[in-house]
């Protein structure tokens, strides 16, 4: 039997998790490993008609709901949106949260992103990595015996540019990853549109609305997308294009972890390891990457 992994995913916002690695979590909760959701951000901000408290309590449900279907457990911070900062006093927050959950990996974003909280909370987790294993930081929380393995959301910003040393196939979960983004009414079918210009074009009936939010579709009778249709204009931001966007780029990663496999995959996750964190050995790749 495998050793039960505690696996944390930080993100800025409700959401962020189930975007940048939903099917990963479901692969580890399949497993048999404890998958924790982490949103810095209360969720307040996302939205142009609704106010924050309004807001904050339908993200909570949005949230529930997506648990309910994983399995994962969600934590949510009381911080409003766009109001993350890197100062001691989160920090401190964040060190105790991470040494009282003691996760054996932490996935998080990179800290050059177009969103102030997407960066800060990446701030965040580095300024931790090493305060993790400092006794006399934060001394009520007992302090960890080595810092976790720290790995990067995939992303597509290019200063620098991501580099990823672990891409797992989601096929086989990316049915029920939409299913939970599904639960993010407010935001993948009202407040994204809505930035995009495209509010009007989202269909009222909710199968009819999924359907418009995977579109464009991937081809599912072998034809293999590429780069350059990766770059063709798209409404929606849960496109399945978007879903497919790690498996097209790095493709010779999936074929090094699953050989003749990786040549068909359509989804995938990509994830980059932390210099911040424990190296990712390939003994401890193998560990915890059992999928």
């Amino acid at each position: 039997m495998e050793k039960q992994l505690k696996i944390l995913m930080i993100g800025a916002h409700p959401d962020d998790n189930d975007f940048r690695c939903g099917g990963t979590a479901l692969n580890f909760i399949e497993k048999g490993h404890s998958v924790r959701f982490l949103s810095v951000c209360s969720g307040s901000a996302g939205h142009h008609t609704m106010s924050p408290d309004e807001l904050c309590l339908r993200r909570q449900k949005e949230s529930e709901a997506a648990s309910a279907i994983s399995g994962i457990e969600y934590d949510i911070w009381d911080i409003p949106d766009c109001e993350v900062m890197a100062d001691l006093e989160t920090r401190k927050r964040m060190v105790c949260y991470i040494r009282e959950y003691q996760p054996d990996i932490i996935f998080t974003h990179r800290a050059n992103d177009y969103h102030a909280d997407h960066r800060n909370v990446a701030l965040l987790v580095q300024d931790a990595s090493y305060l993790l294993i400092v006794p006399n930081f934060c001394p009520d929380v007992s302090a960890l015996k080595k810092t976790p393995v720290i790995m990067y959301f995939y992303d597509k910003f290019k200063n620098p540019s991501f580099a990823p040393d672990v891409v797992v196939s989601i096929d086989s979960k990316i049915d029920k990853k939409y299913q939970m983004i599904d639960c993010y009414e407010s935001q993948v079918y009202e407040w994204l549109p809505y930035t995009n210009g495209v509010l009007c074009e989202v269909p009222k009936d909710k199968e009819e609305r999924l359907e418009w939010l995977k579109n464009p579709r991937v081809p599912r009778d072998g034809t293999m997308l590429t780069e350059k249709d990766l770059n063709i204009p798209i409404k929606s931001n849960n496109s399945e294009y978007r879903e497919a966007a790690p498996a097209v780029k790095f493709r010779d990663k999936l074929i090094e972890r699953y050989g003749e496999e990786g040549k068909s995959v359509l989804f995938a996750e990509a994830f980059q390891v932390s210099e911040y964190g424990s190296p990712l050995s390939f003994e401890k790749g193998k560990e915890i990457f059992t999928f």
